[in-house]
């Protein structure tokens, strides 16, 4: 049963239309942290992070109504689908495969809730490396751009404005996190994202959306927007461009909804 596609009045279908939950890392990538990106297998991702692109909420919307928490996957009129690690590596390139001071600075309590800090404070005090910085210092500035990378792009969540400090432990040793099947870990975040969102009360989808949208286009030839077919990699970067409508979701999502029962 589609909890989304649920009918109140006979004849009234809804028209919900999610709403992400996303914000652009807001620390510019300075070509002295593409070493350490790279140690951590999450270079692929700053560069997408440089293309920001915007999420086509109602196209996302029509298919997270056919999102079933019980299987983790898409149930379509042809059959179940779903997102793979396999499509994670592709759209993403995340590595699949694997295992305070440190900043150098402590943020002030105002800026401190729950266990997390707010990325203004990041952006702030991190926003650019000091010219003829020395090694530790570059160090210490990768690893808030890391932070805030994987709190903003990967494991976004609706506090939409604040970095968990869950992340520290994580880029302590820049060595190691290469080691970390950070693909296998995103697509969980997502299935999780998906499976709370299915519920038709909740309209924010948090999570990485530019992973699901990549994959609809990419899955799915006939719902990609015209345009861009010069191919790139990762997949997800071809579509950074895209500028979806903003207006009149409600129906679009309708249209969509119509487009997936005819596939």
């Amino acid at each position: 049963m589609l909890v989304v596609l649920m009918i109140n009045d006979v004849g009234n279908i809804p028209q919900r239309c999610i709403s992400s939950m996303r914000r652009q890392q807001g620390i510019r990538l300075d070509e002295r942290y593409v070493p350490y990106l790279q140690m951590a297998g999450l270079y692929h991702l700053a560069r997408l992070n440089e293309r920001w692109f915007r999420l086509d909420e109602p196209i996302v919307s029509a298919f997270v109504e056919r999102w079933h928490p019980e299987t983790h996957t898409f149930h379509m009129s042809f059959g179940e689908c779903t997102i793979t690690l396999q499509d994670v590596a592709y759209q993403l390139e995340l590595p699949v495969d694997g295992r305070y001071e440190l900043l150098g600075v402590l943020p002030l309590a105002n800026q401190i809730q729950k266990f997390a800090v707010n990325c203004s404070w990041f952006q702030e005090t991190f926003e650019e490396c000091p010219e003829g910085a020395d090694e530790e210092t570059v160090r210490r500035y990768a690893r808030a751009y890391i932070m805030m990378l994987l709190g903003t792009q990967l494991f976004a969540d609706k506090s939409r404005n604040r970095i968990h400090i869950r992340w520290l432990p994580y880029v302590a040793r820049l060595e190691d996190m290469g080691g970390y099947s950070w693909g296998s870990a995103a697509l969980a975040w997502l299935y999780r994202c998906m499976c709370r969102v299915a519920n038709r009360h909740v309209v924010k989808l948090a999570g990485p959306l530019q992973l699901l949208q990549s994959w609809i286009f990419w899955r799915f030839p006939g719902f990609r927007p015209a345009g861009y077919d010069t191919f790139s990699w990762p997949l997800a970067s071809r579509w950074s461009g895209h500028n979806p409508s903003a207006s009149e979701k409600g129906p679009r999502v309708q249209m969509w909804r119509l487009r997936i029962d005819l596939l």
